[in-house]
């Protein structure tokens, strides 16, 4: 009963944070749902007994999504006066996702002790005698051999897409001259001087 109940919190709060991710205006406020949501999937995936890959997706991903967080106060014109304006009236709101994430973190240590649900055994049948991580590892090279490196070819196109959209020749942007780079000597880039004492760096 208590796996049934936990699993409905975890996936409406998966739902939800998500949701809210998209719909909310301030880029600040969906990188807090996006990380909500990740912690509550990471939840779905102690409930099926899968607790090395919760944690790995709250350590990258929740790690990835704080980087993600500077890249977004960097590039984008926040105001944080005003968001520190609306502390107060969003101190209810923030108090209430604290105590849930707080009984989810409760209710997962208790649902780990308890052991796995069924449905991992149908999902990914294992020997039970082996640890989380070994599993991992069969079930990935043998029966998941193909669909792991089919996701490996997509992200490596993902990256070369990536590498050449970035790459290509803009106005007004000094590109790197690879073969001069490579052909300097050593002496012709350090240069090693007896710096008198009380005089300024000559450039």
């Amino acid at each position: 009963m208590i796996h049934v109940l936990a699993f409905y919190l975890f996936a409406l709060m998966v739902v939800g944070s998500a949701a809210m991710t998209i719909l909310s205006r301030n880029p600040v406020h969906s990188v807090l749902w996006l990380i909500l949501a990740f912690f509550n999937a990471a939840g779905l995936l102690i409930l099926i007994g899968a607790e090395f890959i919760a944690m790995l997706l709250v350590i990258v991903y929740v790690g990835a999504v704080a980087v993600l967080f500077l890249f977004v106060v960097m590039m984008l014109d926040i105001d944080f006066a005003e968001l520190r304006a609306g502390f107060v009236s969003y101190l209810p709101f923030g108090l209430l996702v604290a105590l849930v994430l707080l009984a989810e973190i409760i209710l997962g240590i208790g649902l780990w002790s308890a052991g796995p649900v069924e449905l991992a055994q149908r999902a990914a049948p294992t020997d039970p005698d082996i640890s989380n991580i070994k599993a991992v590892g069969i079930l990935l090279y043998t029966r998941y051999i193909f669909l792991f490196e089919a996701a490996g070819v997509v992200l490596l196109v993902a990256m070369i897409g990536a590498i050449v959209l970035t790459h290509r020749a803009r106005g007004g942007v000094k590109g790197q001259n690879i073969s001069k780079q490579n052909r300097r000597r050593p002496q012709d880039a350090v240069r090693n001087i007896n710096q008198p004492i009380g005089q300024g760096v000559e450039l």
